[in-house]
């Protein structure tokens, strides 16, 4: 299943044992997002526990407030398991010692804060997380894969097939990342970037990666080849050379 990144509403979370804490954390959202006229949603976990069983169910968080000392299970052997589901989530430990401040980094945390934690550092680091998941939701796509929660980067995606049911994406760095979903949906989502073609029912492909088109096959940088169907090459020719000229303007010599 993919989502294109631009759609749905933020999803933030807080895991602390401290009542008191998740008390003051509720209060400063609440205000922040009073303030800048934001709806997040926001859910609250006192355990690990918890938080894990609902993401295992496929459940995505954007933004995650994580204590890290809390009996059962600390909140870094928590993230560590997070991530094996999740790779897009933003982890801001909030944690009453800066002992696993380091360790925070293997895990690839967005921010690792020591308590108390007062309105403006939280004002600033919900501003800076927000930011950042702005930034990413305008070229990118959620993929839930077999192994977790994936963004990709459409500007990094060479070409999307379909086999069966399963969509693979063709990465730049030769990465393939598959996900249940249609080629129909998925087409019909990436119009609005107008860089993608469909010169075939069972191939989408980022026209940025375009080598040659033949006749026959259109060769990406990579030397794959995809097969264009009887009859549609001067279709695809004229789509491509008209993306080429008014989105790269290029000039033909």
């Amino acid at each position: 299943m993919w989502r294109d990144k631009g759609c749905g509403r933020i999803k933030a979370a807080f895991c602390d044992d401290d009542l008191t804490t998740i008390h003051e954390m509720k209060t400063l959202f609440d205000q922040y997002c009073r303030e800048q006229n934001r709806e997040i949603a926001c859910t609250v976990f006192y355990s690990p526990l918890e938080l894990l069983a609902e993401i295992e169910k496929g459940e995505h968080f954007d933004i995650l407030f994580l204590d890290v000392i809390m009996p059962g299970q600390n909140g870094m052997n928590a993230a560590r398991e997070i991530r094996q589901y999740d790779h897009t989530i933003k982890i801001i430990f909030l944690t009453s010692s800066s002992e696993f401040a380091v360790e925070s980094y293997t895990v690839n945390a967005f921010f690792y804060y020591v308590k108390p934690i007062r309105e403006e550092a939280f004002r600033r680091l919900m501003d800076s997380a927000l930011s950042e998941w702005e930034k990413e939701r305008q070229d990118s796509l959620i993929l839930r894969c077999k192994n977790g929660i994936t963004r990709i980067l459409l500007r990094k995606l060479v070409y999307c097939e379909v086999i069966g049911r399963t969509l693979v994406f063709h990465m730049e760095d030769g990465i393939k990342h598959e996900s249940i979903g249609s080629l129909d949906e998925l087409s019909s989502g990436l119009a609005k970037y107008g860089g993608f073609l469909r010169p075939h029912r069972s191939f989408l492909i980022n026209m940025e990666y375009i080598r040659s088109i033949s006749y026959k096959a259109i060769i990406l940088d990579n030397l794959e080849k995809i097969p264009i169907p009887h009859g549609k090459c001067s279709e695809i020719k004229n789509l491509y050379l008209e993306y080429v000229f008014y989105r790269k303007q290029a000039f033909l010599l």
